[in-house]
């Protein structure tokens, strides 16, 4: 009898070209489904909530699979952390009703950006932060972030030629605070664009370095047009924190 699998994927997304599939290297996407179809004799497709970029890690995605398996859901996740990479953990897996899809829910994710501020970078701190040498202003970026909460059109903060109905997103909150020498900005919203986090990062550094100021965030979300917004972050500083659905019982269903 074929049931339907929800795994919460923890990973370093150092070594791989994103999570989906790519033709031109190993993905996280690739891995899952060939160690799930080593593990249960049988094609294995998994689908992702959350389609991160080549180098973006992840403490919390989502990805659902069907089997036949009689492997009992919250089993799988030991059998195969002993198959995959070190820097790819399970850290849950069960059983999920049939038709339930993570790309269908109401849901809200929380992205974390690092910045490490110091005189000289830190070698075990380079995969997973920005290392910058200048003294951003924390409370200029802080008055900026307020621009973004609501629900605004994004395009002049979405890479170009990315395929989407629409550019409009809602964020729910944007955070930034202050962890030793490590900047931190946190932002949680309910759907993200291609980059969307990344060059929200980029401007944010800008109005901390006193190159723009924080009531011009109005003034590029209304110009519509990438190019009014600053760079596009590096993607090592950026981290998935958690996935939440809204709506676990309705509204995540199969169309």
């Amino acid at each position: 009898m074929q049931k339907r699998v929800r795994l919460i994927v923890a990973y370093d997304g150092t070594n791989y070209h994103g999570w989906q599939l790519q033709n031109n290297g190993i993905t996280i996407e690739s891995e899952l489904n060939r160690c799930l179809t080593e593990l249960l004799q049988e094609p294995i497709e998994v689908t992702g909530a959350s389609r991160t970029d080549a180098g973006v890690h992840a403490l919390g995605n989502v990805a659902v699979f069907d089997t036949q398996s009689r492997i009992p859901a919250e089993k799988i996740s030991y059998a195969l952390n002993m198959r995959l990479p070190e820097d790819i953990r399970i850290q849950k897996s069960e059983e999920i009703a049939p038709d339930w899809h993570p790309r269908y829910c109401d849901s809200r994710k929380t992205y974390e950006y690092r910045i490490y501020r110091g005189e000289f970078s830190l070698p075990t701190k380079r995969l997973y932060s920005l290392f910058t040498y200048h003294k951003p202003d924390v409370a200029r970026m802080q008055e900026a972030a307020k621009y973004f909460v609501g629900e605004h059109d994004f395009k002049s903060f979405c890479q170009v030629g990315a395929q989407v109905k629409s550019t409009v997103r809602r964020v729910t909150e944007v955070k930034i605070y202050e962890e030793d020498a490590d900047l931190v900005i946190r932002v949680t919203g309910e759907g993200f664009l291609y980059n969307m986090v990344r060059i929200m990062v980029g401007t944010l550094l800008e109005v901390g370095l006193g190159k723009r100021e924080p009531w011009q965030i109005q003034e590029i979300l209304a110009a519509k047009n990438r190019e009014a917004a600053g760079p596009t972050a590096p993607a090592h500083g950026l981290t998935l924190i958690k996935y939440e659905f809204l709506q676990e019982k309705t509204g995540c269903l199969e169309k």
